[in-house]
C-alpha cells in the first residue's frame, strides 16, 4: 500500500535550506515555503493569501508557538488549507523582517517575535501581530480561530480585506516616504548632547542601574555615546555630591549599570557572556538566549570601562565574555556564529540555572554553603519556566550580595571568599557541562562578525592580547574569502554555502571592524578593505538627495518598502553605522566629504535626537566625534620600539582620537614625514595635524596625553 499523492505544493520545502531557524521547521506538518518567487507564485495560483511567520533560532516565544502551533496536525490543516506559509529567519532576511515589523507595528501598534503576517500575493498585509497562542488566552485570540476567521474572511469577503490591504500599504509607503524624504536639521550644538545626557539621567535607575523598568535590555549604543560625552566634556561631582565621580553623570550612569549587570542573572557567572535581556528591573532573571552581537558589543562597554577606570572586576568580564565567544561561537574557519538557544531539551534556561541539592552534589556541603550564600540559590528560587511548571523552581545565579556581608554571615574572612571562589565555579562549569546544551544558530552573519572584529580587535590592543588580534585576523580571512564576492559582501555563511546579498549593517559593521583590526596591527591593508566596503555604500546605498543610506542597495530584491534605517536596535542602526564608518575613514584618509557624511546623517535626524534619545545611540556617537577635538596621535618606528608606546595609548579611552601606528612614513596624511631613526620610536601627539614635538619615551606620551586631558592645547612646541 502506498500513501496517497499529495496535492500540488503539498510539502514542507524546508528541509533544503541553511538557516537553523528555518530547519528547526523542516518536520512540522505545516507546508511552508522560504521566502521567494516560489512561494508567491503557489499565493496566486491557489488564489490564497500568504502567512509569513518570521522569527529566529533563538527565540524562545518563537519555539513556543512552534510547539503549540506549528507541531499541531489540526491547525497545521487549517493553514495548509486555507494559506500559503511562508517561514523567514529574521537574521538571514534583515530587510525582510523590517518591512514587516514596520507593517506589524502600524497594524498591531506593538512589534515583536514570532511576527506573523496576513497579506496578499503580492506582499500587501491585512492583518498582523506576533505571538497568537493556539486558543484565546493572554488577552490574545487563538490562533486557530484566527485561521479559521481571515479564511473565511477571504473567500466570502475578500473585496473589504483587499481594499484593507491596499490602505494599508499606501499608509506604510507614504509614512516611509516621509520618513525618508527629511530635511538636514540644525547645527549640531554641545547643548544638543546635553539635552541628550539630561534625557537618559531621566529615565535612570538609580538603585539597579540601566534606563527606564522592566524588562531591562543592555543598550551597549548608548553606554557608549555616555562614555564619549565623559572623554570630550568630562564633569566635576554635582555640588553637594561625595568626592567621587557623580552618580548621575554620563560616567556615573554608565559604571553602576555596568557593575549591576555583570552582578545579576544576565551575566553568565560560570561560563561569561550575557544573555539577551533582563525580564525585570534588577538584571536579575533573562531570556536565556545569548546573541553575538550583545556580547560583542558588550566587551567593547566594559573594555572601555576599564580604561576609564581600571577595575579590575570590568576587565575580568572582558576577559570572560571573549572566552565565552571563542569557545562557544568561534567556528574553526574563524567565522563567529550568530547564537546559543534559551532552551535546553525544550525547557527554558535549564541548562544555566540551579539547585542547592544539586550545588551539594556537585561542591560538598561547605563549598555549596558558600556558594549558594555568594550567588543566591535557595530552596525557593528566583525563576521557573511557566510552560513546564513540572521542571520546579530553580535560582538564576546572581552576584547581588556583598561578599563582606556573606563573609560575616559565614564567620569567615573575606579574602577567603576570593581564594575558593574559582575553584567553585570550575567545578560548577564542568558539572554543567555534562547537561545537554541550548541549541546552536551556527550560521555567520557579516554583519554580526563585524561587530566580533572589533570587539576582539580592540581588546588585543587595549589589553596587549595577542590572541585576540589573531582571532580578529583570522575572522577578517574568513569573510574576504567566504563572503566577499566581485566586489560585493554576502550577507549570511552556513556550511559551505553564502547568501543573501549584503545590506547596509554588512558594509557598515564590517567596515568598522576593519577599522579596529587596522587599529591592532597596523596593517594598512584592512583599512583599504574597509575604504572600498564604504565606497560601495556611497554607490550602491546613498540617497544623494539626503546623504542618508537605504538598507537595501538599488539594486537588491524588490520589497513593498525600502526604508532608512536611524533606530538602534540592539544593534546599531544602519545610518548611525556609516556616519561612524564615514567618520572615521574620512580622517585617516583626508577626505572631509566623508566626514560630511557623519555631519549629514545626524543633521538628517537632529530635530529627533532629544525626543527619542535612547533610539539613536549609534547617531549620538557620531554626533560626539563630531564636536570632539580633533586629535591624532602616531606612533611610528621599530615594531618592538613602539610598544611601550602602544601599551600606554592602550590603557586611555581615546575615542575621538585619531590613531596610527607604522613603520614609518606611509601614505596617511597623518604618517606624512614621520621617519624616526633605525630602531627606535616616537609618539605624535597632534591637534588637527599640528603636533606638538615628538615624544621619545612612553612617560613623554603620557604627560603630554594628560596635558590633554587637563584641557591644555597637545601643540604647545609645535612643530
Amino acid at each position: 500500500m502506498t500513501d496517497a499523492p499529495q496535492p500540488a505544493g503539498g510539502r514542507n520545502r524546508l528541509a533544503d535550506e541553511s538557516s537553523p531557524y528555518l530547519l528547526q521547521h523542516a518536520d512540522n506538518p505545516v507546508h511552508w515555503y522560504p521566502w521567494g518567487d516560489e512561494a508567491f507564485e503557489a499565493a496566486r495560483e491557489q488564489d490564497k493569501p500568504i502567512l509569513l511567520s518570521v522569527g529566529y533560532s533563538a527565540c524562545h516565544w518563537c519555539h513556543v508557538m512552534a510547539h503549540e502551533s506549528f507541531e499541531n496536525e489540526e491547525i497545521a490543516a487549517l493553514m495548509n488549507e486555507g494559506f500559503i506559509s511562508i517561514k523567514v529567519d529574521r537574521e538571514e532576511r534583515p530587510d525582510v523582517d523590517s518591512v514587516y515589523m514596520t507593517a506589524t507595528q502600524a497594524i498591531a501598534g506593538q512589534g515583536g517575535w514570532p511576527m506573523t503576517v496576513f497579506m496578499t500575493a503580492d506582499g500587501q498585509p491585512f492583518y498582523a501581530g506576533t505571538y497568537f497562542p493556539p486558543d484565546d488566552r493572554y488577552g490574545r485570540p487563538g490562533f486557530q480561530r484566527l485561521l479559521e476567521s481571515l479564511r473565511h474572511s477571504w473567500q466570502h469577503d475578500r473585496a473589504r480585506l483587499l481594499e484593507s490591504a491596499e490602505g494599508i500599504t499606501q499608509r506604510l509607503r507614504e509614512a516611509t516616504a516621509r520618513a525618508n524624504a527629511g530635511q538636514p536639521g540644525d547645527e549640531i550644538t554641545p547643548e544638543l548632547l546635553e539635552q541628550g545626557v539630561a534625557s537618559f539621567r531621566a529615565s535612570f535607575d538609580a538603585e539597579w542601574g540601566g534606563f527606564g523598568g522592566a524588562p531591562k535590555f543592555p543598550s551597549p549604543g548608548n553606554l557608549e555615546f555616555l562614555l564619549m560625552h565623559h572623554a570630550r566634556v568630562g564633569g566635576a561631582p554635582a555640588e553637594g555630591a561625595e568626592p567621587g565621580i557623580d552618580p548621575t553623570s554620563a560616567l556615573g550612569m554608565v559604571l553602576h549599570t555596568l557593575r549591576r549587570m555583570a552582578a545579576g542573572g544576565m551575566y553568565d557567572h560560570l561560563g561569561g557572556g550575557f544573555a539577551r535581556y533582563s525580564v525585570d528591573a534588577r538584571w536579575l532573571v533573562p531570556h536565556f538566549e545569548k546573541m553575538l552581537y550583545d556580547n560583542a558589543q558588550l566587551v567593547r562597554s566594559y573594555l572601555h570601562a576599564f580604561q576609564i577606570s581600571g577595575e579590575a572586576g570590568f576587565e575580568r568580564v572582558v576577559r570572560e565574555t571573549l572566552a565565552y565567544l571563542e569557545r562557544e561561537l568561534l567556528d574553526a574557519e574563524g567565522g563567529f556564529y550568530s547564537a546559543q538557544d534559551a532552551d535546553s531539551e525544550g525547557i527554558e534556561g535549564k541548562y544555566f540555572v540551579w539547585t542547592p541539592s544539586e550545588l551539594r552534589d556537585a561542591l560538598g556541603e561547605d563549598d555549596a554553603a558558600l556558594f549558594s550564600a555568594l550567588f543566591g540559590v535557595t530552596d525557593e528560587g528566583n525563576f521557573e519556566d511557566p510552560h513546564h511548571p513540572e521542571f520546579g523552581r530553580r535560582t538564576v545565579l546572581n552576584r547581588h550580595r556583598d561578599p563582606s556581608e556573606v563573609a560575616r554571615d559565614l564567620g569567615i574572612p573575606v579574602e577567603e571568599i576570593e581564594t575558593r571562589l574559582p575553584g567553585l565555579r570550575a567545578t560548577l562549569f564542568a558539572v554543567r557541562g555534562q547537561r545537554v546544551p541550548p541549541g546552536l544558530d551556527d550560521k555567520a552573519l557579516t554583519s554580526w562578525n563585524g561587530l566580533a572584529l572589533a570587539a576582539f580587535a580592540e581588546a588585543g590592543r587595549v589589553l596587549g592580547e595577542s590572541r585576540y588580534v589573531d582571532i580578529a585576523r583570522q575572522n577578517a580571512d574568513f569573510v574576504r574569502s567566504t563572503l566577499w564576492r566581485d566586489g560585493r559582501l554576502l550577507h549570511s555563511y552556513k556550511a559551505g554555502v553564502a547568501k543573501v546579498d549584503g545590506m547596509l549593517e554588512d558594509y557598515a559593521y564590517y567596515g568598522l571592524g576593519l577599522l579596529e583590526l587596522y587599529r591592532a596591527t597596523a596593517d594598512i591593508d584592512q583599512l583599504r578593505w574597509a575604504t572600498e566596503l564604504f565606497e560601495v555604500l556611497l554607490d550602491r546605498f546613498r540617497d544623494e538627495s539626503d546623504g542618508a543610506f537605504f538598507e537595501t542597495a538599488t539594486d537588491a530584491e524588490e520589497l513593498l518598502l525600502r526604508q532608512k534605517p536611524f533606530f538602534d536596535a540592539p544593534t546599531p542602526s544602519g545610518n548611525g553605522a556609516a556616519a561612524l564608518l564615514g567618520f572615521w575613514l574620512g580622517r585617516y584618509l583626508g577626505r572631509p566629504e566623508w566626514e560630511a557624511v557623519a555631519e549629514q546623517i545626524v543633521g538628517r535626524v537632529r530635530g529627533q535626537l532629544a525626543q527619542a534619545a535612547s533610539g539613536f545611540g549609534s547617531i549620538w556617537q557620531a554626533a560626539e566625534l563630531l564636536l570632539a577635538p580633533r586629535r591624532e596621535i602616531a606612533i611610528v618606528g621599530d615594531v618592538d620600539a613602539r610598544r611601550a608606546f602602544e601599551r600606554e595609548l592602550g590603557s586611555r579611552f581615546l575615542p575621538a582620537a585619531l590613531l596610527v601606528s607604522s613603520a614609518g612614513a606611509g601614505e596617511l596624511p597623518v604618517l606624512e614625514g614621520r621617519s624616526p631613526p633605525a630602531g627606535a620610536a616616537l609618539a605624535y601627539v597632534c591637534e588637527d595635524f599640528v603636533c606638538a614635538l615628538p615624544a621619545e619615551s612612553a612617560s613623554a606620551l603620557a604627560g603630554q596625553l594628560d596635558a590633554l586631558a587637563r584641557g591644555a592645547s597637545g601643540a604647545d612646541g609645535a612643530e
